[in-house]
């Protein structure tokens, strides 16, 4: 009757999550706080693409009770 082998723990998975750590702290120590302008323009950028987004639907909308 055959047993079993015995396998020896996968460590290329272990050297693989460490690399991927060491790349996410990389870009982390690289990131700063925007400055008050940056932050002001991507307020006003992501507002401005909410607001269409809605227009858009309400038009959609509108649309959809006509017909």
């Amino acid at each position: 009757m055959n047993t079993p082998e015995i396998r020896k723990p996968d460590l290329k998975g272990l050297n693989l999550n460490e690399e991927l750590f060491r790349k996410y702290i990389r870009v982390l120590k690289l990131a700063r706080t925007p400055t008050r302008e940056e932050f002001s323009k991507i307020c006003l950028v992501a507002g401005i693409g909410i607001c269409v987004i809605g227009l858009v639907g309400f038009i959609i909308y509108e649309i959809m009770l006509v017909f």
